[in-house]
């Protein structure tokens, strides 16, 4: 019976097959006829016959295993104690598919059964060149990556930072593993499954309606439904569909738990590819919170892989929302692609017909077209990023960079020309079934994120938020046009609730909410060096004075971020702690205004400087206090 590898193998386009199960025979056949020969139980990971025609192709390294091969640091050996048996099994079924495919193909002439031969170019078209066209067989890819955006040579490698055939291996089988992934979103049935969870026909009526009032705003507007659509998808799925998991609360008490190492998945979180299991403690009554649960107090939440599953759960971190967005999106029948970051995140891309061009989405942040969000916004040191569709995979990590000499400087797990002709090889065989016309549209698309790509993109900004206070020691307030407050009548307490109006002066400082972290504070616009926020209390058209003041607030800092907290009366100005503790001011007393003013600055990161952070779900925390006692001027 053919094992999982040669029946994958089998599933690759007939030439494909050819090529592959030829030189699976040859390695076969020189193990069985010279068994004492050492050198023929050893294959060099970086042999180019091996890397660049059998390393890319689905199954051909699995059919290596099931022979009886096994990984080493730079080579896959064939041990002495491997089952010769086994091996000479593998190698009559693959004999026995090529002769069966061979009946209806001539065999090149001069070419000796189990001898490897080269590939050959189609007639009049030089290898490597770029065509619309798909090769038949990886070794000759049609469609070329963007090389780093300098010259040539500052590519090449000296011996001494040859990365390890070993990191290729491994490298290969992530775009592998990916690139077979976003497969299961093209099934059918669950993008009716899916379909079924999205409340599309409002999504698409919302989207209908904005479009209008942009047509409205601007004539000339080239917007579609379909960009409208995705604004309103992103919102549905972090403000009402999926929720985020760093911990799970405690099934017994409902506390807090901590990571307290792995366990063994169970066959059911096999079945929906959650090889991972996270175990959680509670340190209140020491008891065991699991993902998944293994007995009656436990609470179920594996690592599922599997979309459909996702659908149901609706929970987890940025790898279960990317995969279980992407699905969503592709029900909707937008054009997405999956994509891998090596620093540890993944997220969208949706592409805009009425832009020509590829979206950045990342519904952990709810966030669209910000792609300098991690490099610029997080602080993350990128490397590789690549996105996966069901036709292509792209290498697409200078559109979220604009660092591209340092993020070239830390690409060192494998080579460029390897990376190149790896994923040129997977494309070309993904779409040797495609019609011509798609293959153009493929084409046409991957050289629009070439010409991208050569300019690093500058940072942009976010929209800003709106804080909230709560003031105590004022009977009554009334807005002014200028954003003030004015007080009036008899000292009591009272809430200030009117949002951003709260706010005094407002510069480069917007509200942050992370539904995920369940978290909210103020924070300086990611485009801003410095942010600043003010309140002013000017209690001298009531006729009185500030007899008392005492005021709290609470900052948080990062790294070398500063936030620098101040209360001001026409010129002194008096340092305020933002320790969320209430601090008096005595200098203060007899004055008739006064101003707080929070600088927000420093850090690698907008968010290395944060303002009242607190949990969404703490409203009775004031996250600023300003008590004022007064008195008749």
């Amino acid at each position: 019976m053919a094992g999982a590898g040669v029946s994958a193998l089998c599933e690759n386009p007939n030439e494909v097959f050819l090529d592959v199960s030829k030189i699976l025979l040859t390695y076969a056949d020189n193990i069985l006829r010279n068994p004492d020969e050492d050198k023929y139980k050893s294959i060099r990971i970086g042999n180019p016959t091996f890397s660049t025609r059998l390393l890319p192709v689905r199954g051909a390294v699995e059919c290596l295993f099931e022979m009886g091969f096994e990984e080493a640091e730079t080579h896959l050996i064939f041990p002495e104690t491997a089952s010769v048996q086994q091996l000479r099994s593998v190698r009559e079924i693959i004999a026995a598919e090529r002769s069966q495919r061979m009946g209806a193909v001539v065999a090149p002439a001069g070419r000796a059964a189990g001898q490897m031969g080269a590939v050959v170019a189609p007639a009049g078209r030089a290898a490597g060149q770029m065509s619309v066209r798909a090769p038949a067989a990886p070794a000759a890819p049609a469609l070329s990556q963007p090389p780093p955006p300098v010259a040539a040579a500052s590519s090449v490698q000296s011996s001494s930072q040859q990365p390890p055939a070993a990191s290729s291996m491994a490298f290969f089988r992530t775009l592998q593993s990916n690139f077979q992934h976003v497969l299961v979103y093209e099934n059918a049935a669950l993008q009716q499954k899916a379909l079924r969870c999205i409340p599309h026909t409002q999504l698409r009526s919302r989207a209908q309606h904005r479009l209008q009032q942009a047509q409205l705003a601007d004539t000339d507007c080239s917007l579609r439904e379909e960009d409208l659509l995705v604004m309103e998808l992103l919102q549905w799925f972090k403000g009402e569909f999926f929720s985020w998991v760093d911990s799970l609360a405690c099934s017994r008490c409902g506390g807090k738990t901590q990571s307290a190492g792995s366990l063994p998945p169970s066959d059911d979180d096999l079945r929906w590819d959650a090889s991972r299991v996270e175990n959680h403690f509670c340190k209140a009554c020491q008891f065991s919170t699991r993902f998944p649960r293994y007995c009656q107090f436990s609470t179920r939440f594996p690592r599922y892989n599997n979309p459909e599953k996702l659908l149901e759960t609706r929970r987890g971190r940025c790898g279960e929302w990317a995969n279980c967005f992407t699905l969503c999106c592709r029900a909707l029948g937008l054009e997405a692609r999956y994509v891998w970051d090596s620093t540890d995140h993944v997220w969208t891309e949706l592409y805009s017909e009425s832009q020509e061009r590829w979206l950045h989405c990342d519904p952990c942040e709810n966030a669209c077209d910000k792609p300098l969000l991690y490099e610029v916004g997080w602080g993350k040191k990128l490397s590789y990023i690549l996105a996966f569709s069901k036709d292509q995979v792209v290498d697409v990590t200078w559109r979220y960079s604009c660092k591209h000499a340092e993020v070239r400087s830390r690409r060192t797990q494998v080579h460029e020309a390897w990376l190149l002709h790896t994923v040129n090889a997977l494309n070309a065989t993904r779409q040797q079934p495609l019609s011509s016309e798609r293959r153009q549209v493929l084409l046409e698309r991957l050289l629009v994120e070439l010409v991208e790509f050569i300019s690093p993109k500058t940072p942009t900004g976010r929209r800003p938020g709106r804080p909230c206070i709560r003031v105590a020691g004022l009977e009554g307030c009334t807005r002014r046009n200028g954003g003030g407050t004015t007080c009036t009548g008899r000292p009591r307490v009272c809430v200030c609730s009117h949002g951003g109006g709260a706010a005094w002066r407002r510069e480069s400082v917007f509200r942050k909410v992370e539904t995920d972290w369940k978290k909210v504070y103020l924070a300086r616009i990611e485009s801003s060096s410095s942010g600043r926020v003010s309140w002013r209390l000017d209690c001298a058209a009531a006729g009185m004075r500030i007899r008392t003041v005492t005021v709290t607030a609470h900052t948080e800092t990062f790294e070398s971020g500063r936030a620098r907290c101040s209360v001001c009366s026409g010129q002194d100005s008096v340092h305020l702690p933002g320790d969320g503790e209430a601090h008096t001011f005595p200098s203060l007393a007899g004055a008739t205004e006064m101003v707080v003013t929070v600088d927000l600055d420093g850090g690698s990161s907008w968010q290395h400087a944060q303002l009242f952070r607190q949990g969404l779900n703490e409203m009775e925390k004031s996250s600023l206090e300003i008590v004022v006692e007064m008195e008749d001027a």
